[in-house]
């Protein structure tokens, strides 16, 4: 019963989430919420010129979530699911069946990502998967209501440290004896997670990934 984390952008989802945010945006926000949106885009973009892709998304979603601050979790609920509706047709339905195909086997999935954890909720539902999901976290407050802020985002390290926390505590808890880690993943990013897994597996990666893959003889899923 080996452990199987799956990342969602760019491996269960081949869509780009940046863009069914926008799209979902577009119907559902007011001026105001646009406002704060391009505001924390413009910054997205000054630090992605200078730091990177990892901070440009970083900034973004900030800024996304800022718009959610005085949102009931029932209001979010709604606003995930109709990302979910916009991006149904980039599910990787060829990895779901695979991750289905492990939990037959007993293992145990979780999904792994840096995207916001509600959103990740409301694609497993759509797709209905019974796994784990550990993700971006937003916050709320002791009534439910959202703070418009967001916890450390899942990426790079920070997926191999919420890995062996999981495990740690589904080991405490009597509920995992095996600890091999498969890793489903698409990005350089996810380097650390590929190096920290027993089996990682590359999915859709673009050509600077695929390389270091084929060197080091990973398997790799188009």
């Amino acid at each position: 019963m080996a452990v199987v984390t799956v990342d969602f952008d760019g491996t269960l989802f081949q869509g780009n989430s940046f863009n069914v945010m926008f799209a979902a945006g577009q119907k559902e926000f007011t001026y105001r919420e646009w406002t704060t949106v391009y505001r924390h885009l413009t910054m997205a973009l000054a630090l992605g010129a200078t730091k990177g892709m990892n901070a440009f998304r970083h900034q973004f979603f900030k800024g996304f979530a800022r718009t959610f601050r005085g949102k009931t979790e029932a209001e979010l609920d709604h606003f995930f699911e109709k990302l979910v509706d916009i991006g149904e047709k980039d599910i990787h339905y060829e990895l779901v069946n695979l991750v289905r195909e492990h939990q037959q086997k007993g293992d145990h999935v979780v999904i792994l990502s840096g995207a916001l954890r509600p959103f990740l909720k409301a694609f497993v539902k759509k797709i209905g998967l019974d796994v784990e999901i550990i993700g971006t976290e937003l916050g709320y407050y002791p009534n439910g209501i959202c703070t418009g802020e967001i916890g450390t985002i899942v990426n790079g390290d920070e997926k191999v440290r919420k890995v062996r926390e999981w495990i740690y505590h589904k080991k405490r808890q009597g509920l995992l004896a095996d600890d091999t880690v498969w890793a489903y993943a698409d990005s350089k990013s996810d380097l650390p997670l590929f190096e920290y897994a027993n089996y990682p597996v590359v999915v859709n990666p673009k050509s600077d990934l695929e390389k270091v893959a084929q060197r080091k003889k990973w398997p790799i899923i188009a």
